[in-house]
């Protein structure tokens, strides 16, 4: 054996100090003290720890705070969000004389700083050190008063995307200093986006979400329990919150009554959400507690300016009592941006006529235009209100014991919701001719004048419900008969339909699917429509017609594609539906030309917004929907590309606690459909989940599930990918125009995501919720386990099959419906 040099001594020695040198493991940093990359700072009981680290696929170095003691890494604060250091040379140095935290990157350039803390400059006598608390806060402290919470800096004053038990969100009135969660760019880059979470810094300040400068969603004031429009977060055994709005700041922060929980609230830029997650030791992963905003009418707006939103009414917008459409016609073709407005306008000079309407569970109007007393009661609130013109209704700042405080509003009210159980009382201004006699302040009124009036109105009453009932009548009759729960859908003459789409010239024609043809037409105001129109000698179109106007009609999700009316007249079975000027995903993806234009990050966004659709039909709306037919051409994709599902005409109603179905006649796409449907007849959640893994394998990959052939072997699409994967090989499986991609880990994960939507046993299959926390965080996941049909060798190729099972199976063409 060779024996080493003299000269070889000296490098063997100190390689084997470095070795044998502890990791820097310390809570605390004095000043001129540094760290340096590969060394870090642990809080005193191992909950966190600060260092340097390289997010998701990226190599650039960050100086950020993690959790400690989980196996999955979860950043929680990062310094240099948009100022990576490009290798290893970092360094963190507790400046002398300044007391500033200096972040050194290559060359020793300054990449981060700390603000100089001004209280020092009054106490020169104190001796300041860097700690890291078991909160996750990185706070400069007098050491003299460690176990005091007078900082002189720290970094919940600076938060990235992560809210923390403990942290702040909100404003300081004195200094104007804001605490606001900025989502990350991508899990391989923490640089902040426009997507925010805060408070608006009203009167009556309130939590809300902004992309860019529109606000996105609106948590609502706090009313003493909870923002008014988050049911969710409320006083519970888990979770102590605490909202402060005084003279000096206005701010919200939630603590954790059990030590053992480990809990964090983020701003995920996947799902535009404010979400709050759980660790789950057992399942070693985060599992998702809460998110907002949850439904259709969470969208800032979307009724306009004096309309409510009621997820559980059809269409979901209405105007408030004493409100009409400022548009008839937009608001029939449910386009409600433009609101509602007086049927009477207010007179300023006959304000003391004027009363009020009590709307009970409401989520209250934006409060940006509002005045505040918190110690008014309600009838001093009310007085307030009516003294004043401009003020069109008022309510309490606190709905605790009975309700204390005022708040008034001033213009137009926006975004407003009932939320059933929830929500608080408003009371909204109404000129005495518009009050209802079934209100509180005019019962006297009735009972005055009970005799001829009552009969009047009940008789009335009678005649209206026999006309509206003998309505009803003939179009179920129309319908061909049919008992489903009659709708409040925009009915369109046939001469409309026709006008509009040039008699159904072939012009006009956009494609043909199994019911009949779809038609391009433009309303007489302008709007483009796509008309689906029943062919007459379809077999199958009559039910799913039926079906189609039934379910769609209840559906209300920017991710699904939007049913404006229906027409039944003489033989013709119309729908009319918004048209999606880039039609159908596989227009897309399976086009060699077209697909160019469709970059990663575009496709990301399109898994992303089916899997919030399907999250939406599988468990956000008050139906549980199995759509039964996903595929690409039921993707449609409108003017930016955000993809839009369509066709419910296979759908299926599933009632609150079913889970699974079973039919006799299978009908569907073959090399969509779920082994457990194809072969059995069964079919639930998880056969949705099978057909999204399949379009997840076909966006990521340009190649069609049944057509695939790949050189080496006869595989379909999913047990390719499956191969590759099980041999690390799965990159080779994305599309030749995107390899130039650089989120590759991106690329992998949604691979991941897919094969496990594809496995053979539905229980392996992973939920809608799962999915969509997938593919928004860089959580570890389960291996996945063979796809369903890995050897595909007897099926035939094409649109059309037979399954090899006793139902009678329906198959659909491949091509868009």
């Amino acid at each position: 054996m060779k024996q080493a040099s003299m000269g070889e001594f000296p490098f063997v020695l100190v390689l084997l100090l470095f070795l044998c040198t502890p990791i820097f493991a310390v809570d605390s940093l004095r000043q001129v003290e540094s760290i340096s990359d590969g060394r870090t700072l642990v809080s005193q009981e191992g909950r966190f720890e600060l260092g340097f680290f390289s997010p998701g696929n990226s190599k650039y170095r960050y100086l950020g705070i993690w959790f400690k003691n989980i196996s999955v890494q979860t950043v929680v604060w990062v310094a240099n969000r948009c100022n990576p250091i490009y290798d290893m040379s970092g360094s963190l140095h507790f400046n002398s004389s300044s007391t500033n935290l200096v972040l050194f990157g290559q060359n020793k350039t300054i990449v981060w700083s700390s603000t100089t803390p001004t209280s020092l400059e009054k106490n020169q006598g104190q001796k300041p050190i860097l700690m890291l608390l078991d909160s996750g806060n990185l706070v400069i402290i007098d050491e003299k008063n460690r176990n005091s919470e007078t900082y002189l800096w720290q970094s919940f004053d600076y938060p990235s995307d992560t809210m923390l038990p403990g942290m702040k969100t909100g404003f300081n009135i004195r200094t104007g200093h804001t605490w606001l969660m900025t989502a990350w760019k991508s899990a391989d880059d923490p640089c902040p986006i426009d997507l925010t979470c805060g408070m608006e810094p009203h009167a009556y300040p309130e939590l809300s979400i902004r992309k860019g400068k529109r606000i996105y969603y609106r948590h609502g004031p706090w009313n003493g329990l909870r923002f008014s429009g988050t049911l969710h977060l409320r006083p519970n055994p888990i979770c102590d919150l605490e909202f402060v709005h005084d003279d000096n700041e206005a701010f919200f922060r939630y603590f954790i009554k059990v030590k053992s929980i480990i809990s964090r609230i983020i701003v995920n830029p996947t799902t535009s959400a404010r979400e709050r997650y759980e660790w789950t030791e057992a399942e070693n992963s985060w599992s998702l507690y809460s998110s907002a905003p949850i439904d259709y009418c969470d969208s800032y707006g979307l009724c306009g300016v004096n309309g409510k939103c009621v997820v559980s009414s059809n269409p979901v917008c209405q105007c408030l009592k004493g409100f009409k459409p400022k548009s008839q016609v937009n608001w029939n073709s449910l386009i409600w941006a433009e609101g509602c407005e007086r049927k009477t306008p207010l007179v300023c000079q006959n304000k003391e006529k004027d009363g009020f309407i009590k709307f009970a569970n409401l989520k209250v109007p934006d409060t940006t235009n509002t005045w505040v007393n918190a110690s008014m009661n309600l009838k001093n609130c009310r007085a307030k209100c009516l003294s004043n013109c401009s003020c069109v209704a008022y309510s309490n700042t606190d709905i605790r014991e009975g309700g204390s405080g005022c708040v008034i509003w001033f213009g137009d009210l926006v975004d407003i919701r009932e939320i059933p159980g929830g929500g608080q009382d408003v009371y909204i201004r109404m000129l005495a001719s518009e009050l209802s006699r079934g209100d509180h302040e005019v019962k006297a009124l009735i009972f005055a004048s009970v005799g001829v009036a009552l009969s009047g109105i009940l008789l009335a009453c009678y005649f209206i419900r026999w006309r509206l009932c003998k309505e009803k009548h003939n179009r179920k009759n129309q319908m061909g008969g049919s008992k489903e729960e009659e709708l409040e859908l925009p009915i369109f003459d046939l001469s409309t339909i026709s006008t509009a789409t040039s008699n159904f010239s072939d012009i006009n024609k956009l494609g043909e699917g199994g019911f009949g043809p779809v038609y391009k037409g433009k309303l007489g105001d302008g709007q483009e429509i796509a008309v689906k129109r029943l062919s007459m000698n379809s077999g199958q179109g009559v039910n799913e017609f039926k079906n189609e106007v039934v379910l769609i009609a209840k559906l209300q999700h920017r991710n699904l594609v939007k049913l404006l009316g229906c027409c039944i007249q003489e033989q013709e079975r119309l729908l009319l539906y918004e048209y999606m000027s880039n039609k159908s995903l596989d227009f897309f993806i399976f086009d060699p030309k077209q697909a160019k234009l469709l970059e990663w990050p575009k496709r990301f966004e399109i898994i992303c917004g089916i899997a919030r659709g399907l999250l939406y039909l599988h468990q956000d709306s008050r139906l549980r929907i199995i759509h039964r037919d996903l595929k690409a051409s039921n993707v449609l994709l409108d003017s930016e590309l955000n993809p839009k599902i369509s066709d419910f005409g296979l759908a299926k109603i599933f009632g609150g606690d079913q889970i699974e179905d079973k039919t006799n006649r299978v009908v569907g796409t073959y090399g969509y459909m779920a082994p457990e449907y194809v072969f059995h007849g069964l079919f639930s959640i998880k056969s949705d989940i099978f057909s999204f893994g399949i379009i997840v394998l076909e966006i990521v990959s340009g190649k069609r599930n049944r057509v695939f052939h790949p050189e080496i072997d006869t595989l379909a699409l999913t047990g390719h990918a499956w191969k590759l994967m099980e041999e690390g090989r799965a990159i080779e499986l994305l599309d030749e125009c995107l390899s130039g991609s650089k989120n590759l880990c991106q690329v992998l994960r949604c691979i991941h995501v897919g094969l496990l939507c594809v496995q053979q046993n539905p229980m392996d299959r992973p939920s809608m919720t799962s999915i969509v926390m997938m593919l928004g965080s860089d959580s570890s996941m389960p291996q996945p386990k063979k796809p369903g049909y890995f050897f595909e060798t007897e099926s035939p190729q094409g649109g059309h099959s037979q399954s090899s099972t006793t139902n009678n199976a329906t198959m659909s063409v491949l091509e868009p419906r």
